[in-house]
């Protein structure tokens, strides 16, 4: 059991691993038990991770207290050992959030630090849904067993065995030798049903479907129909059996992200000797062989050796990609070359494959608008339909001329199809399904409020620097002002860049470098957001910035202005640099479009989706991007008027925001749903409601048609969940169907709504080389 006490001392957090859900409405007994329970509040239930949160105040409930309310439920409950806290995501540098804009929209970092994460409605609370279905769940001994040997399983084979041997009875024997084994096999199923409908009755869920089904049971035998009793039992234990199986395979997708982590690493010695250990004992600093055909057991940087390295597994990229000293390597990726030595940069518990897993969990936690507005009406149904059902019992022997035994057994049947399971669960098991399938895809989606509202997307807006283009843009050109010397600026802009991490100061760095120039120390670095930064070098003030600040400045670029027109007419992003004041010389930049940018914009134009870009670069340069690959551009914005043009945006629709990760935290605030992409996995897994890992345009598309693929699964599941009980209740008042085909209107929705919603599991996006 994890354990913290807040900085008041007023409260403590416990966890426990809570093993038996297979649905929402598990979550909504588990939440709801608990929540009644005195000095407890916040209360988290994640279905997909079994795990249950609270905030217990002191001299209240003590935490037994806790775990024993939900075993009441049926649930096995463990305490969770202690889990460090993961790393941060990277470590600013120390002018990290001091950058400038050079006139580029990548290089305009504008001040921020691309961890502003945020939810746009998703929810962390519990996944809740009514009280109005239950579930006989999972026995903890059941682990590991095949679903056949089931305690569930045995339960039905025995009722089963009951039903199908009185019915052979019954064609030699008279009936009342047969009928009591009916009886017997009604009274089977309703020890366990009964004894948990009680239980849940008592935690503050009367309206379980356990106490639906165990009523009409009871009061079909009552007037003589235990044979149809004893079918209801029946059919209501193999749905339960089958939902069962069918929750533990969508579980199973999203833990089978687990696998991609090798069990074993070979860790080097200092003496250049290997030892084999469990690859969740690796620590940062370590530094790991990894030979080809191995899987690579850790987040590191290549210290030794080249390869290419087959990402699929954890981004979706089908190509291997070359990988060489310095260079990330992520955990999950196979070698396929040649051997490669690896120093770990992140810890077991905080790797890839680990923060992608508990991102997919916690994304199950967030119900999406339409779950939410089910869970709504369902709260309202179940009541309701007990009237109904009530009522259909009472009037018609008085309105219709009905017998009683007429009236009791359609109003028995009514209350059979009244439980909204079927209904409850039609949301949660398509969203779970969609998130892991797009985490297969290396698409990852922090929740379903994200994943509904992707969909409905009219607009994309894109950042440029490292979003439509590599993100590795070169110096070009270097073009010093009159009387002075390339190398001599191009010492002074790397000078107040030193420390920066964006793209284009490292590409400043990198040409000084080259070039072999010393880079003198700067002082008092500091930054003007969205337009430069600038520095002290040698007592002289130095600035780098966008054409539009040296015009701020008063700094008149005289012969050089026709330059800056031929560089920017030739795509190019110009920086300015100067020097106590004057124009000292313009350095020139280029970063080309991703690959894939124009397919990318393409295949999401062809979704009925306007894709715009967003960018400070000037407007030459954001314009000759932009028409290549084929949309639309506004550029030399600044932070504020970036955060204008997405709130112009929001009026006409729901709009998507693509950036890095890094530089662009407000407007992916601001959007209704911001995109993480091409900054690396760190900033991909932190930022934003979603996040690419491939690290390609396409994956945008990817997006949108998943959550429409998701949208779909859960109309068809709705409309499933609400047919068949209309069909049902119909035939039923009509006097058409009885009692046991009224429990095939719940239990039979619920396992055919489950079985769709694992058909997303194998989605695939559309043009895809795998795609079914």
């Amino acid at each position: 059991m994890t354990i913290r006490t807040d900085a008041m001392g007023e409260s403590r957090k416990l966890t426990w691993r809570v093993e038996g859900m297979d649905c929402a409405s598990c979550v909504a007994k588990v939440t709801r038990a608990v929540e009644r329970l005195p000095g407890v509040s916040e209360v988290q239930v994640n279905l997909m991770a079994e795990r249950l949160t609270v905030a217990l105040a002191p001299d209240t409930t003590p935490a037994e207290g806790v775990a024993r309310q939900v075993e009441i439920l049926g649930y096995k409950v463990m305490p969770m050992a202690p889990v460090a806290a993961a790393a941060p995501a990277h470590v600013h540098d120390a002018d990290c959030g001091h950058h400038h804009a050079h006139g580029a929209d990548g290089h305009g970092h504008d001040g921020k630090d691309g961890h502003a994460g945020h939810a746009h409605g998703a929810e962390p609370g519990p996944a809740a849904g009514p009280a109005a279905h239950g579930h006989d769940h999972d026995d903890p001994a059941d682990a590991g067993k095949l679903w056949w040997r089931t305690s569930k399983a045995i339960l039905v084979w025995l009722l089963g065995g009951l039903v199908v041997g009185a019915y052979a009875l019954s064609i030699a024997l008279p009936e009342r030798l047969t009928y009591p084994l009916f009886l017997a096999a009604t009274a089977v199923a309703l020890v366990p049903f009964g004894r948990r409908a009680v239980a849940l009755a008592r935690a503050g869920s009367p309206f379980s479907i356990e106490t639906l089904m165990v009523t009409a049971a009871i009061g079909a035998a009552i007037i003589g129909a235990a044979e149809e009793a004893a079918v209801v039992v029946l059919l209501f234990a193999v749905g339960e059996l089958l939902e069962n199986v069918a929750a533990g395979r969508a579980r199973a997708g999203i833990r089978a992200l687990a696998d991609l982590m090798p069990r074993t690493a070979l860790r080097l010695r200092p003496d250049g000797t290997t030892e084999q250990l469990p690859a969740d004992r690796l620590a940062v600093g370590d530094l790991v062989l990894i030979r080809p055909g191995d899987r690579v057991p850790c987040d590191g940087l290549i210290e030794e050796g080249s390869s290419a390295l087959d990402e699929s597994p954890v981004t979706g990229e089908s190509v291997p990609v070359s990988r060489g000293p310095g260079e990330a390597v992520v955990a999950g990726s196979i070698n396929a070359e040649g051997a490669i030595r690896v120093r770990v940069t992140r810890a077991a518990s905080d790797n890839t494959i680990a923060r992608i897993i508990r991102m997919v969990e916690e994304a199950t936690a967030s119900r999406a608008p339409t779950q939410r507005f089910i869970e709504r009406f369902s709260t309202w149904w179940t009541p309701g339909a007990m009237i109904v059902a009530l009522l259909v019992i009472l009037l018609p022997p008085f309105l219709l001329g009905w017998d009683w035994s007429t009236s009791i057994y359609r109003g028995l049947a009514v209350l059979l199809i009244a439980c909204p399971c079927a209904l409850v669960i039609s949301v949660p098991a398509a969203m779970a399904s969609g998130l892991s399938a797009g985490a297969r895809r290396g698409l990852l989606i922090k929740g379903g409020a994200a994943l509904e509202a992707i969909g409905s997307a009219t607009t994309v807006a894109f950042d440029k620097t490292g979003t439509l283009t590599e993100g590795r843009p070169r110096v070009t050109d270097v073009l010093p002002a009159e009387g002075r010397i390339a190398d001599e600026v191009l010492a002074l802009a790397a000078a107040v860049e030193q420390g920066s991490s964006h793209p284009l100061a490292k590409a400043i760095l990198a040409e000084a470098a080259a070039r072999g120039v010393a880079v003198p120390a700067a002082e008092a670095q500091s930054a003007i957001p969205g337009r430069a930064v600038a520095g002290t070098v040698g007592g002289v003030a130095v600035s780098i910035g966008s054409p539009r600040h040296a015009r701020e400045s008063n700094a008149a670029l005289g012969p050089l202005e026709a330059e800056l027109e031929r560089l920017q007419g030739e795509g190019k992003t110009v920086s300015v640099v100067l020097a106590g004041g004057v124009v000292a010389a313009l350095v020139a930049l280029r970063d080309e479009p991703r690959a894939d940018a124009a397919s990318g914009i393409a295949a999401i134009t062809a979704l009925g989706v306007r894709p715009v870009m967003l960018t400070g670069d000037n407007r030459r340069t954001g314009e000759a991007i932009a028409i290549s690959l084929g949309l639309d551009a506004k550029a030399e914005l600044l932070p504020d008027d970036k955060l204008r043009e997405i709130g112009k945006l929001r009026e006409r629709g729901t709009v998507v925001m693509v950036g890095d990760g890094i530089n662009d935290a407000p407007a992916l605030a601001a959007a209704n749903v911001g995109v993480a992409m091409g900054g690396g996995t760190d900033v991909a897994l932190e930022t934003a409601d979603a996040a690419v890992l491939k690290d390609r345009v396409t994956g945008v598309a990817e997006l949108v048609s998943l959550s429409r693929a998701t949208m779909a699964n859960v109309k068809q599941n709705v409309a499933v969940a609400i047919g068949l009980k209309a069909v049902f209740l119909v035939t039923t008042m009509l006097g058409i169907t009885g009692l046991w085909p009224a429990i095939m209107a719940d239990t039979g929705a619920t396992v055919l709504v489950t079985l769709n919603a694992l058909r997303l599991l194998r989605w695939t996006p559309a043009g895809s080389r795998d795609a079914a």
